[in-house]
């Protein structure tokens, strides 16, 4: 009989087999990975443009510069392309960030000629109609408003002021009259110097085909496209960070108050970064972390908190977020310090860190796992400047860390001085 008083006892693994992408040149220049993994007939296409936030030359020209891609081209218009997109099954996701922009398809195999014809008109030839940028411009600020009357969105916004300053990229909030100076020539220019041939990397992943290759450098990698090859510039910023440790923005209405702490700290190229996970993860970054033990389960100060490391180009963010009650903002503050000092001066066990590296450790094979996941994770390497060799690095930092490594790390990293908060709800008296 299954004795089920006792665990099941718990494999380490011993390599972490990422699977690497088949890596080619297109007669044009542009950079394809396929990985060829998963048993569905679906395939996914993800398009790289180099520039984000970090090289446009106002707020949001970025943003809807890559979120306008689908609303209209010289040969089909928002509707034709919503409605072939949905009747062929396909999905079409666009997104930006600090340096990148993404246009993400996924298909279904039988139908990659017709949705890839769509990507390819999407991205070769769009001509941002004005009426329809007039729409989601104002459906944005709608939506920019109602979110300016939420405490965790303010509280966001005043940590990222506070550490990176108005004048870098990072801490540059947008405003609702940025919203009004985006028109359809802003875009073009972003469009014009940024989505090129010469600028553009392509992933394939899924069940990807030999006639889904053909046709993609057919469609992308033959001719060169776009105006302006230029390579983008990699540009860098100083942040300011302003001199007060404590900031309160005032909702009088708010039933809660949004805590949000932070520090600058290191981006992911540098070589304690991996080991700091660890910390991290074991400081706030899971349900069973230090922070949730301590202020959720024992003090029930709030439903969740959460440590985690924001990865921006330079320098990222440790951040620390909660919402509480606005009386109990101060005591929930101190116990982030209280937890801070216990891991500068006691050593974690070797039971509790042990859990925490079976946690980091299933998560990096769940993350590992699919043909997406694996593609995200490519993505990531690549856009990060990281080597192939990270995910085997990452495997060995979280392994071979120890508790005397927390504790120096701890000492190095959690900086108590550094430390700004940064509370929004209702001034207590």
């Amino acid at each position: 009989m299954l004795n089920r008083s006792n665990q099941p006892r718990i494999l380490e693994s011993e390599q972490l087999a990422v699977q690497r992408p088949e890596r080619a040149k297109l007669l044009n220049g542009i950079s394809l990975s396929v990985l060829n993994a998963g048993d569905n007939e679906v395939t996914r296409v993800d398009l790289l443009m180099a520039g984000g936030r970090w090289q446009q030359k106002q707020p949001l020209q970025a943003l809807f510069t890559n979120r306008m891609l689908r609303e209209g081209t010289r040969r089909y218009n928002a509707v034709e392309i919503a409605e072939k997109l949905d009747y062929y099954g396909a999905w079409l996701e666009l997104s930006s960030a600090s340096e990148h922009t993404y246009a993400t398809l996924y298909s279904l195999n039988k139908y990659l000629p017709q949705t890839l014809d769509i990507l390819e008109s999407v991205i070769k030839e769009p001509v941002f109609p004005e009426k329809e940028l007039g729409v989601i411009v104002d459906n944005n600020i709608q939506q920019f408003l109602v979110n300016s009357s939420k405490v965790d969105f303010l509280a966001h916004r005043g940590l990222v002021k506070a550490l990176y300053g108005e004048e870098h990229p990072g801490g540059r909030l947008v405003k609702a009259e940025d919203y009004r100076r985006i028109t359809p020539s802003v875009l073009r220019e972003f469009y014009d110097r940024y989505y090129h041939s010469n600028n553009c990397s392509i992933y394939l992943s899924g069940k990807v085909t030999d006639n889904c290759i053909r046709r993609i450098e057919s469609l992308f990698g033959c001719e060169p496209f776009g105006t302006d090859f230029r390579t983008p510039e990699k540009k860098k910023y100083h942040p300011a960070s302003t001199p007060e440790k404590r900031i309160f923005i005032e909702r009088p209405d708010a039933l809660q108050s949004a805590v949000r702490m932070g520090m600058l700290s290191l981006d992911c190229n540098h070589p304690d970064y991996l080991k700091v996970r660890v910390l991290v993860t074991l400081f706030g970054g899971y349900f069973g972390s230090r922070l949730m033990s301590n202020i959720r389960e024992d003090k029930g100060y709030t439903y969740g908190i959460s440590a985690s490391i924001m990865s921006y180009p330079g320098q990222g963010v440790l951040a620390i977020g909660a919402e509480t009650a606005n009386e109990f903002v101060a005591p929930l503050i101190r116990e982030v310090y209280h937890e801070i000092n216990r891991l500068q001066n006691e050593l974690v066990s070797d039971e509790e860190l042990s859990m925490v590296k079976n946690y980091m450790l299933g998560d990096m094979c769940r993350s590992y796992e699919s043909a997406f996941s694996l593609a995200d994770a490519w993505i990531f390497v690549q856009v990060s400047g990281l080597q192939d060799t990270y995910f085997a690095e990452a495997l060995d930092a979280v392994k071979e860390v120890t508790p005397q490594e927390i504790r120096e790390l701890a000492g190095r990293y959690l900086c108590k001085e550094n430390l700004k908060e940064v509370v929004c709800g209702k001034k207590m008296s």
